[in-house]
C-alpha cells in the first residue's frame, strides 16, 4: 500500500518557479500586457522557461526588448505594441492580433499605473488610472475575446488597493469629486475585479473563466510616483491594522498570476479574486488588508460597470 501525497499548497512566499515546477507549457500561447518591467517581465520569463509562446504587449517596444533580453528557454517571446492609455493604439493592437487569428490559452492583463500624484488624462480624456488600468484592457480584451480558446482563461491583475474605493459610475473622471491618487487607483483596481466578474459570466458557457488577483507588495516601477515618506506611511497603516507587512520579491509577486492562469482549478477561481495563490475571502474591514470587499465582486455592480464602460469607449461588446 502506498501513501497518497497531499496536494501541493502555495502561499505568499511561493515563487513562479515553484508554482510551475514540473509543468510543461509547450504549445500554450499566452498574451501578457506590460512586459517592459517588473511582474510582466518575470511572468514572460517563467512562461518561456516552461515552453510557452508568449506575446508581450508594451507601449515602448524598445524598452520591452531591453527588459526581456535575458529571457531564454524552450518557449518563444514575441511583441506587439499597445499603449493602454490610447484607445487608437489599443484598437490597432487588437486589429493586428485578430488579423493573425492565432488563439490564446491565457491572457494575463498585467500592465498598469499607480498613484498618479495629480489628475492626468489619457489620450481619450479619461482619468489616467481608470483609463489605462481598466478601459484600455476592457477594449483590448473584448476586441480579441474570440481569440481566447474554449476552456481558456483571463487573469486580471488588481490589487488590495481596490479597498480604497468602489467605482464611481456617476463621475468616473473626477469631474465633480475631489481627485486623490489612491482614490483613483482604488477605483481602477475595483474595476479590474468587476471586469473579470462580468467577463467570466459572459464567457463561461464556452469554458472560458476569468479571475482577478492581488500580487502583493512588490518594489517595481509601479510605485514610481510615490515618495519614500508616502510609501512608509502606507506600510505603517497596514501594520497598524494588525497585519505584518513584508515585501515580496518579483518572482513571488508574479506567482499568483501563473498559479491562477495554469495551476488553479479554473472553476474555483472563475469570477473570483485571489491573493497569495488562493481564493480570497470577503473582508469588510477598512484599510489595506487581506480579502476582498463585497462591492468588488458584486455581479450587479459588474454589469453596471460594463454598461458604463461601453458608453465611455463608444463600443458595445
Amino acid at each position: 500500500m502506498t501513501d497518497t501525497l497531499a496536494p501541493v499548497r502555495f502561499g505568499a512566499t511561493s515563487t513562479t518557479d515553484e508554482v510551475l515546477d514540473s509543468i510543461d507549457l509547450t504549445g500554450k500561447r499566452v498574451l501578457v500586457t506590460g512586459v517592459s518591467a517588473g511582474l510582466g517581465v518575470e511572468t514572460a520569463r517563467v512562461l518561456v522557461a516552461h515552453g510557452a509562446h508568449v506575446v508581450g504587449a508594451a507601449r515602448d517596444l524598445d524598452k520591452a526588448r531591453r527588459a526581456t533580453a535575458a529571457i531564454d528557454g524552450p518557449g518563444k517571446l514575441d511583441f506587439v505594441e499597445c499603449d493602454l492609455g490610447s484607445l487608437a493604439s489599443v484598437r490597432a493592437c487588437a486589429d493586428a492580433l485578430n488579423a493573425k487569428g492565432e488563439q490564446f490559452d491565457v491572457i494575463i492583463a498585467n500592465a498598469g499605473v499607480m498613484a498618479v500624484p495629480e489628475k492626468r488624462e489619457t489620450a481619450d480624456g479619461f482619468e489616467m488610472q481608470f483609463g489605462t488600468n481598466h478601459l484600455g484592457h476592457f477594449v483590448l480584451i473584448n476586441r480579441i475575446a474570440k481569440l481566447i480558446k474554449d476552456g481558456g482563461r483571463l487573469v486580471n491583475l488588481s490589487s488590495a488597493g481596490h479597498r480604497y474605493s468602489d467605482v464611481n459610475l456617476d463621475d468616473p473622471n473626477f469631474e465633480t469629486t475631489e481627485y486623490t491618487p489612491f482614490g483613483a487607483y482604488g477605483r481602477s483596481k475595483t474595476a479590474n475585479i468587476l471586469f473579470a466578474v462580468e467577463f467570466d459570466r459572459r464567457h463561461r458557457t464556452r469554458g472560458v473563466r476569468a479571475t482577478a488577483l492581488h500580487p502583493g507588495g512588490i518594489q517595481t516601477e509601479l510605485g514610481r510616483h510615490m515618495s519614500e515618506a508616502e510609501l512608509q506611511a502606507l506600510i505603517d497603516q497596514i501594520n497598524e491594522s494588525g497585519q505584518s507587512f513584508s515585501w515580496k520579491t518579483i518572482p513571488q509577486g508574479a506567482a499568483t498570476s501563473v498559479w491562477a492562469g495554469f495551476v488553479a482549478d479554473k472553476d474555483e477561481v472563475g469570477g473570483r479574486y485571489c491573493e497569495d495563490c488562493h481564493v480570497a475571502e470577503l473582508s469588510e474591514g477598512e484599510g489595506i488588508r487581506e480579502g476582498v470587499q463585497a462591492y468588488a465582486v458584486d455581479p450587479d455592480n459588474a454589469k453596471a460597470l460594463w454598461a458604463k464602460s461601453e458608453e465611455l469607449v463608444g463600443e458595445r461588446f
